[in-house]
């Protein structure tokens, strides 16, 4: 059973009776996939050459008092069956335990087992119980790359069977979690950061001309995960400025590599190069909505509490093109999330928490009509655009870069003054640095105790802060904010200190002040 990304048991007991009618009840608050099961059960069974009990079933899918969602089921239920009529019973000594065991699979009506959601989550549950798992094959790769599990990946229902009774293993050439974490290990180091996950098409900072300073801070959001805002005219280059920053982003590590995974598997989303490469060599998510997109979309919920897409966005970028153009209430309910790290959603059943440990990149024009005028007009038109953002979503924004129109004639002559190539070392180096002095924890992600010890400020410094805070009028967010970017621009330097430098750069980064 799904909840968010955690799955937790499901115990499928099977009564028959020769007293009653024959039939199957299926009782433990089944959905209507659940019921229909009972049809794609018995023909799947007689497809696969056995006999389907002839008697009163009872089939309880305890707990009963938790609703059940999907055809995870089938498998479960046709096997509950055939154990409790004798038909797969060990024939040999040394035949696997049943309880030993767990297992999931929708089924065809020919006995074929068709993929299911939650894979990874659910091999995470059978390590948890010190199980191994049976999974349809198409989901044995993804949940092999759980490690200390034993995974098998079966194509039918009969391959089951014959396995329990000891006739053979389904898909003995099935890669085994151990080799598949020790590969991901391996190869983890030539992970790239942009990929067949990524929706928009990565390029190289050398094809765009010009646009220094917003470089340099898609430079520092890359190596700190700080959320930013690109403010520019249309047509001056925000959007491939972002396409450029999915390329310099540091890979996964290797537990946040599953978690991707994990989610993705909750959610639907397939990663077919994990799949096919059977190793955590996964790129960043990188999600971008569109601008139309509802609340539910983008947070999460409905019905059955889906991710929604900052969830997806899990380790990656979340991108919101045309920022103003988004819905006041799906902006608003960002804030949390954005904060916090996680999508908590409510129902009278009960809470579903997701991830959403994301790096927000946003980008919009300075007024409705794509530029800003000169004079007093354009500034309130600017002020009228920007007055669609709330103040405690632009606080909760690192970075506010300003990105200029770059004149027809610095375009004939500019040079490629930054290549992703050598941007991408920087990060790492940065990425190495942070990693060593206080974990996998991102700067933007410091907090409490932990960014007082690392993002310490003395001296000079600590006054340029204090009186930068008071002529822009910033918050108390906003100060934390400054220090966790001042501490990615010293680690891109190299310094082990905080300097006033660094702190300087990163309060002119707060362009748009108190709002």
């Amino acid at each position: 059973m799904l909840r968010g990304i955690d799955a937790l048991a499901c115990e499928v007991e099977v009564h028959i009776s020769p007293h009653g009618l024959p039939q199957i009840c299926v009782v433990g608050l089944p959905d209507a996939a659940i019921r229909e099961s009972v049809e794609r059960v018995r023909r799947a069974i007689e497809a696969s050459g056995y006999e389907v009990p002839r008697h009163h079933v009872v089939v309880n899918l305890a707990p009963a008092g938790t609703r059940k969602e999907g055809p995870v089921y089938d498998l479960p239920i046709a096997m509950g069956l055939l154990f409790a009529a004798g038909t797969a019973e060990p024939k040999r000594a040394d035949a696997p335990e049943s309880n030993g065991w767990l297992i999931a699979g929708e089924l065809a009506l020919d006995g074929r087992l068709r993929p299911i959601r939650g894979a990874v989550s659910a091999a995470l549950l059978a390590r948890a119980h010190g199980r191994g798992i049976i999974v349809p094959v198409e989901n044995g790769m993804e949940a092999a790359l759980v490690p200390d599990v034993r995974v098998i990946g079966a194509r039918t229902l009969r391959e089951v069977v014959e396995f329990f009774r000891g006739e053979g293993v389904p898909n003995p050439a099935q890669l085994t979690s151990d080799e598949a974490h020790a590969r991901a290990l391996d190869a983890q180091s030539d992970t790239r950061g942009a990929g067949e996950a990524a929706v928009l098409t990565p390029v190289d900072f050398r094809d765009i001309k010009g646009q220094a300073v917003a470089k340099r801070a898609m430079l520092i959001a890359a190596a700190g995960g700080h959320n930013a805002l690109l403010l520019g005219p249309a047509g001056c280059g925000k959007t491939m400025l972002v396409r450029a920053l999915a390329g310099i982003l540091p890979p996964l590590l290797a537990e946040e590599a599953l978690e991707v995974m994990r989610i993705g598997s909750c959610a639907g989303v397939e990663c077919t190069q994990a799949i096919r490469t059977g190793n955590l060599t996964i790129p960043r998510p990188i999600r971008a909505p569109h601008h139309g997109a509802s609340a539910t979309a983008i947070v999460g919920g409905g019905p059955s509490g889906r991710p929604g897409e900052i969830t997806l966005a899990h380790h990656g970028v979340l991108f919101l093109d045309e920022l103003p153009e988004f819905r006041r209430d799906v902006l608003e309910a960002l804030r949390e999330p954005l904060e916090g790290g996680v999508v908590s959603i409510a129902r009278a059943s009960g809470s579903i928490r997701w991830p959403a440990m994301t790096m927000l990149v946003a980008a919009m024009n300075p007024t409705s009509r794509g530029d800003r005028v000169a004079g007093a007009g354009g500034a309130r038109a600017m002020n009228d655009y920007l007055g669609r953002i709330s103040g405690p979503i632009l606080d909760r924004i690192d970075l506010h870069v300003e990105v200029r129109r770059v004149s027809a004639r610095d375009l004939a002559r500019l040079k490629p003054n930054s290549e992703s190539a050598a941007m991408r070392e920087q990060v790492l180096g940065a990425r190495a640095r942070s990693n060593a002095r206080q974990g996998s924890t991102p700067n933007a992600r410091l907090g409490g105790e932990a960014l007082d010890r690392h993002c310490a400020l003395e001296g000079r410094a600590a006054d340029l802060l204090t009186s930068g805070l008071d002529e822009l009028g910033l918050s108390a967010r906003a100060h934390d904010k400054i220090r966790r970017v001042a501490r990615t621009i010293a680690d891109l330097a190299r310094e082990s200190e905080v300097s006033a430098a660094c702190v300087a750069e990163a309060i002119q980064y707060r362009t748009l002040g108190g709002r």
